[in-house]
């Protein structure tokens, strides 16, 4: 095996990647406090082809030095849109067909192994604060939760780490439908 070289992994330009088609998927951050966490989801959401990320609440917004650090570019990519709270981005998801899940623990939460999503579904993932996790009114307006199973002592994971796994899950699950 030999590793790649950058010019053999075939990367996007920013040009290209903003005329690619996106999974009609966006991640949706609520009140995250770690403007390093957000960079990631973004780097994230540009590996995946996301849609967009939507920023929430008192969540960081490009342009931040941290969010650029972790990023990589991938803030210049990816759109993204501010709302002042959840509550707005939700209504305004909903207005425009998706289906929006919170990703936590909740009572009659979905596993994420047992999630299924048609290709064509319009998607919104909700992730919350490292501390608190997604607010109870959030959840409330939701149409389900995604949990991530955990079988260690500890019973949750970093935002950034549970983007990664959720939002790769709903990729994977496309692309093994599309073939």
């Amino acid at each position: 095996m030999q590793k790649l070289s950058m010019a053999e992994l075939n990367r996007k330009t920013v040009a290209e990647f903003k005329r690619s088609v996106k999974t009609p998927v966006i991640a949706v951050l609520e009140n995250i406090r770690s403007a390093y966490n957000v960079g990631s989801v973004f780097r994230t959401a540009d590996a995946f082809l996301l849609e967009a990320v939507f920023i929430t609440g008192y969540t960081a917004k490009p342009p931040h030095k941290e969010i650029k650090k972790t990023a990589l570019g991938a803030e210049d990519t990816v759109d993204w849109k501010y709302f002042d709270n959840a509550r707005e981005a939700i209504a305004f998801l909903k207005s425009e067909g998706y289906t929006v899940y919170a990703v936590e623990q909740v009572q009659n939460s979905i596993s994420l192994e047992k999630a299924l999503f048609n290709a064509s579904d319009k998607i919104a993932v909700i992730f919350g604060n490292e501390v608190t996790g997604v607010e109870q009114e959030t959840i409330l307006q939701c149409d389900g939760c995604i949990e991530i199973p955990q079988l260690g002592m500890k019973h949750s994971l970093n935002i950034a780490t549970a983007a990664g796994v959720v939002l790769w899950e709903i990729v994977r699950g496309r692309m093994k439908a599309e073939g």
